[in-house]
Formats: structure tokens, C-alpha cells, sequence
């Protein structure tokens, strides 16, 4: 019988371990399931050979709580968890957050700022000498000089802040295992400084070959136009095909050293790693306390692929999973699917199928997996490249198989969709099955804005791509007698969007009667090209000059545009427009935003007061977020659904 990985010295004793090969520090509390990365990191190296211990959100004010399993054989991994501490810590105003989902109970506190930094201290101070391997979100897009929005300062590789000696950077299943064969092998981990996928600090430059210097971190410090360059030729070395190894230089003698990415899985390697012996299951010490709230998002969901060559710019997944696709088997997604079955809390549905974009299943083109992804050029910005091979037929597969299974009712769909991939295949029958079998009234899509200028910096298709979505959309819908929704998610305060990108956008969404009950204030959030244009102001991969709203009130106001119709809102939306000389939008009737004065209640829907308060409705009047073509007491319905 399967068991957790030891927790304790008499979880040890009972396994027959007297000594651990490595000793797991994580910032998030255990669960045994493919979705988080310290179960896929612990049993891949088991399934290896190597034994694997866990201290999960130790007391961090404490030396004595990384000592509970004693001195590992090859050495310590270290990860602040699925999230980067600081995003899981605070809001984009920089607001504490007040609940963390991969704790026990939603309990916000149980690890520090900056864990992977801390945790690594904290073994230093006891064990000296012992290796530390650091990995994860955090410490994968922190491998070298970066921006740091919670300081607002350009900080050091965390290689160097944390102390460790390798940090196992992307998705690590490959470079992990090829760590521990070296430490096994004897090699001391000063000497690991050849294993793809890592990151290494030497004294020595004529150590570091075939490479690329890049800006030393005192220039990108001190200089923003140093930093775009900088971060343009990392941007354009993160393909395991043609990636270079890249260099920083640290006070002259001190240089830290980024080996080009691991090779992609292949399908096999990528159906082991998700078909593990996982006890899908939260470690039971968590009980008591509820549980961990994150694995009930995702507990009926299924990851069919990896990688994005979507590229948004706000997205960190270029720098993290990379360009191509990796994507599992119809045999191991319908294994998983069986396991579903044999659970007792299982309804009969299964939640998502998909990964970063969900009809993504191979990569964008024949030639990415011998010669890599284009360095100068993206897939789908700002076209559709002649070269992709757009089908949909083998993720189209898959859901027929999936939703075929006797005791299986429904298979939702609900990781992103890219929308103009989707218009770029001829053949509707993917999106008329998606209407037909994989939503259930509402479809989430994310153009995140409509201004061209705006959508440009995001690397977005342009706004007309979604409106002939949209229309496609309602079109399938119409044939197929069924009354379903798009619901977009925007974005306000973009690199490139200025207040009257803001109130374009406005203006949209009255004219559509769009009501957003969520928007997403963009988060400057390390490994992004949209974070390099917020700290710069400049764009990276062009290297021209580009607008940014930090200013706090400026970007409270972006935000109130979106959603001009609450009355909370108005004061905003008012000083805004009259800042931009948009007094035609202020008055009565369906064209205006708001109406000349601030009307009592929650009407703000430029129409005349009538004295009668609306109920169980929002600010405008109707009910939230709606289609274009929705009635109100359609929209009524599916929302309280």
C-alpha cells in the first residue's frame, strides 16, 4: 500500500529510513496530487530510488524546525510552493491578503515573505555545508537580476540572496533527477555545473562556455535601458532547442550561470510523471483544521498538457514551461478519469481538461521539435503564423472519450480558451461540441481589453479578432437552440493603456451592455515581458518607449472605467472623463457612461432617476456579467446559477 512520504522521525522508523537521500522544505502544506509540485518533484525521485522527507511550512523563526528529520544524504530541496510567497501574500495595491489556499484552513501567516530566501537561511545556519537545491515558481523566475514590484527595487538572482547552490529552474521532473544521479554519484555540488535546466554561481569565467555575458547586474540596477536589454536576450533564450547559456556578472568576480532549459517530456516520460502512485490527498495531519482549500479546485480536474505558445506578455509561462507543447496520452487522461469513479465524493463530474491553454495538444508547428520555437517570432501575434498547425481534433477526441465513460455526466471545460486559434481552424466542430457538451450557460474568454494600442503591448489579437469570436459564438449557439454567454476578463492598467485607452474600453462595454462583476489590476509579477515594460517603460522585445500608469489614483480610475456603472464608482469615472474633455459621455440616456450628478442608490445607468430602487440587481440596473445579446431576465437566471 502507497503511504505519504515521512513526515516525522517515526514515519522514518516505520519505512525502515534511517537517513533521507533529501530533505524537502516547502511553503505549502502537502498534497499528495499531480497538481503540486513538491508531490511531482518527491515521487519522481522516488520513483527513482531516492527517498524524500518532508517539512512542510516549518517555523520559520526557528532553526530547530528544519532539524526534525535530520541531515539528508545528498542534500536539501527547497520551494516556496506552488505560488511566489509575495503574490500569494499580498494584492496588487499591496494589501496583505487574508487567506492562503494552500495552507491548512485557508490560514494565511504559516510561511514568510520571500520563503524560498528564508528557508534556505534557516538551513544555513544549522547545516553548513549540507547542498540546497532550490526550485519552484519562485525560485524559477527569480534565477537571475530581476524586478521586485514588493520592494520596487532590481534584486539579486535569489541563488545568491537564498545561499543555495543549484536552482532547478522550469518544470523540473528531468533536471531533478540528474541532480540527485550526480550528488549520488559523488560529484560534489559545486561541480554540478552541467545538467540542463539549471542555474549554478562559479568564481571562475573561464569556467562558463559557450555563453552569452549578459549586462552585469550593477548596470541593470542602475540602468532601466540596461535592464530591457537584458531581459530581451533572456526572453529570447528560454527554447531547449536553441537557448544559450547565459551569463550575470557580480562584482567582478562573481558569476551566476543559467544553463539553457530542459528538453521537453515526451509523451511517456509526461504520462509517468502524472500517473505516479499519488494518494490524491492531503496529508490527514490536516484534517482538523479543514483541509487545504486549493485542492478542492482542482481535485476533478485533469492536466492534459504543458507549455503555451500563446505568449501572452503578462504571463510568466514562457520563462516557466516554455514555448512548446508536451501534452499526455488518451490512455493516461482516461485512467485518471477512471480513477474519479472509484471515489465516493465523486458526482460525476469532471471540472477541466487542460492545462495553460486548454485545445493546445502539440506544438505550434513541425520544426519546433527539432529546431525550437522562433526566437524573433511568436505564434500568434500579431497574426496567426502561416506555418501553425491549427486541429482540434485530438483534444476533441479526448472529450468525446472522456464524457463517453459510464458514470461520467458532464466534462466542463474551463481552462483558457484562445479564441483566435480556434478562428484560424476551418473545421466549427470543435466549438460546436464545446457549446454543446463542455460549458453549462457561461464561456470564459479573455481579451483583457479592446484597444488595439493596449491588446499590442499584451501580445493580444486585436480586438475585431474577439468581436468575430463573439459573433461565431452566438451563431453556433443560435443553431444549436441554446442560450449560452461569453464572459470576458479584462484587464485595467496595462503597459500601454492611458486613460483614454481606459475609457475606450468603457465605452465598449456600454455599447455591448457588458457589466464585469471581475477585473484584473495587471500584477507586475518577475519572468514577464509586461513587468520589464512597467519597471522600464520600456518594451523589450522592440525596445521602444511605452506608457505606464503607476500612479495610484490614475490606475484606481482605469479600474472604476471598467466598471463605471457601480455607484462606488462614479466620482472616478466622473474626473476621469472630464480629465480627458469626455463630457459627451456624461448624461441621460443608454449612450452616456454616467449621468451629470450622482444619483441616489445604485442607479448610475445614465438613465433619469425614477425614484423605484431596483432589486436584486447590480449597479446598472441588470444583472452581472452578460453577452452582448443576453436579456435581463435571462441574465437574472443563469446568474444566480
Amino acid at each position: 500500500m502507497n503511504q505519504f512520504p515521512p513526515f516525522s522521525r517515526e514515519d522514518m522508523l516505520e519505512r525502515g529510513i534511517d537517513q533521507l537521500d533529501f530533505v524537502y522544505v516547502c511553503g505549502d502544506a502537502y498534497v499528495d496530487h499531480s497538481s503540486f509540485g513538491a508531490a511531482i518533484i518527491t515521487r519522481t525521485l522516488e520513483a527513482h530510488g531516492y527517498s524524500v522527507g518532508l517539512i512542510c511550512q516549518p517555523d520559520f523563526r526557528d532553526e530547530k524546525s528544519i532539524m526534525a528529520l535530520g541531515t539528508p544524504r545528498l542534500g536539501f530541496l527547497v520551494s516556496a510552493g506552488n505560488m511566489d510567497s509575495m503574490v500569494n501574500h499580498y494584492t496588487v495595491a499591496l494589501k496583505r491578503r487574508k487567506t492562503d489556499a494552500y495552507s491548512p484552513g485557508g490560514e494565511m501567516g504559516r510561511r514568510p515573505d520571500y520563503a524560498t530566501i528564508v528557508y534556505c537561511n534557516l538551513i544555513r545556519k544549522v547545516y553548513k555545508h549540507e547542498p540546497i537545491i532550490i526550485g519552484g515558481i519562485e525560485a524559477s523566475l527569480r534565477r537571475l537580476g530581476h524586478y521586485d514590484y514588493w520592494s520596487n527595487k532590481v534584486r539579486r538572482s535569489i541563488l545568491l540572496d537564498s545561499g543555495a547552490d543549484i536552482i532547478s529552474y522550469g518544470m523540473g521532473e528531468v533536471s531533478i533527477v540528474e541532480i540527485a544521479d550526480a550528488l549520488a554519484s559523488g560529484l560534489n555540488v559545486a561541480d554540478i555545473t552541467f545538467i540542463n535546466g539549471t542555474v549554478f554561481k562559479t568564481r571562475n569565467e573561464e569556467n562558463i562556455y559557450d555563453a552569452i555575458k549578459l549586462p552585469a547586474f550593477e548596470e541593470i540596477k542602475n540602468d532601466k535601458k540596461k535592464y530591457a536589454e537584458s531581459f530581451r536576450i533572456q526572453y529570447k533564450n528560454t527554447d531547449p532547442f536553441n537557448g544559450k547559456r547565459l551569463y550575470e556578472t557580480y562584482d567582478k568576480s562573481l558569476f551566476v550561470v543559467q544553463n539553457p532549459p530542459s528538453r521537453p517530456l515526451t509523451q511517456q516520460e509526461f504520462d509517468d510523471v502524472y500517473e505516479r502512485e499519488y494518494l490524491r490527498a492531503w496529508h490527514p495531519s490536516y484534517d482538523k483544521a479543514g483541509g487545504i482549500p486549493a485542492f478542492d479546485e482542482i481535485k476533478y480536474s485533469i492536466t492534459s498538457n504543458r507549455g503555451c505558445f500563446g505568449e501572452c506578455n503578462f504571463c510568466a509561462l514562457t520563462f516557466h514551461q516554455g514555448r512548446i507543447i508536451q501534452s499526455r496520452s488518451h490512455d493516461s487522461i482516461i485512467r485518471e478519469a477512471k480513477l474519479f469513479l472509484q471515489e465516493e465524493g465523486f458526482k460525476g463530474y469532471i471540472h477541466d481538461v487542460g492545462g495553460p491553454t486548454a485545445q493546445f495538444r502539440k506544438p505550434a508547428c513541425k520544426k519546433q521539435m527539432k529546431v525550437g520555437a522562433c526566437p524573433d517570432k511568436k505564434c500568434l501575434h500579431p497574426e496567426v503564423c502561416k506555418n501553425m498547425d491549427v486541429d482540434h481534433s485530438d483534444y476533441l477526441s479526448i472529450l468525446k472519450k472522456l464524457r463517453n465513460l459510464p458514470g461520467i455526466k458532464k466534462v466542463f471545460v474551463r481552462s483558457g480558451i484562445r479564441f483566435d486559434y480556434l478562428l484560424a481552424d476551418k473545421d466549427d466542430s470543435f466549438l460546436r461540441e464545446l457549446c454543446k457538451h463542455h460549458i453549462s450557460g457561461q464561456l470564459r474568454v479573455a481579451p483583457e481589453h479592446i484597444s488595439d494600442n493596449v491588446l499590442a503591448k499584451m501580445g493580444k489579437p486585436k480586438v475585431s479578432v474577439y468581436d468575430r469570436f463573439i459573433e461565431k459564438f452566438e451563431r453556433v449557439n443560435k443553431q444549436l437552440g441554446m442560450q449560452q454567454y461569453a464572459v470576458p476578463y479584462l484587464m485595467s492598467s496595462h503597459p500601454g493603456s492611458t486613460l483614454k485607452d481606459a475609457i475606450a474600453l468603457a465605452e465598449y462595454l456600454c455599447k455591448h451592455k457588458l457589466s464585469p462583476e471581475q477585473v484584473q489590476d495587471f500584477y507586475p509579477t518577475p519572468g514577464t515581458v509586461s513587468t520589464c515594460m512597467y519597471y522600464t517603460g520600456i518594451d523589450p522585445l522592440t525596445m521602444e518607449p511605452v506608457y505606464v500608469a503607476k500612479d495610484p489614483h490614475e490606475k484606481a480610475m482605469q479600474r472604476a472605467l471598467i466598471q463605471f456603472r457601480r455607484i462606488e464608482n462614479y466620482d472616478l469615472v466622473k474626473e476621469a472623463l472630464l480629465r480627458e474633455h469626455r463630457e459627451d459621455l456624461i448624461g441621460f440616456g443608454p449612450q452616456f457612461l454616467i449621468p451629470p450628478r450622482k444619483p441616489a442608490g445604485n442607479n448610475t445607468t445614465g438613465k433619469a432617476p425614477s425614484g423605484k430602487k431596483a432589486s436584486g440587481k447590480n449597479a446598472s440596473g441588470k444583472a452581472s456579467l452578460t453577452n452582448r445579446t443576453m436579456k435581463q431576465s435571462k441574465r437574472k437566471k443563469r446568474g444566480r446559477k
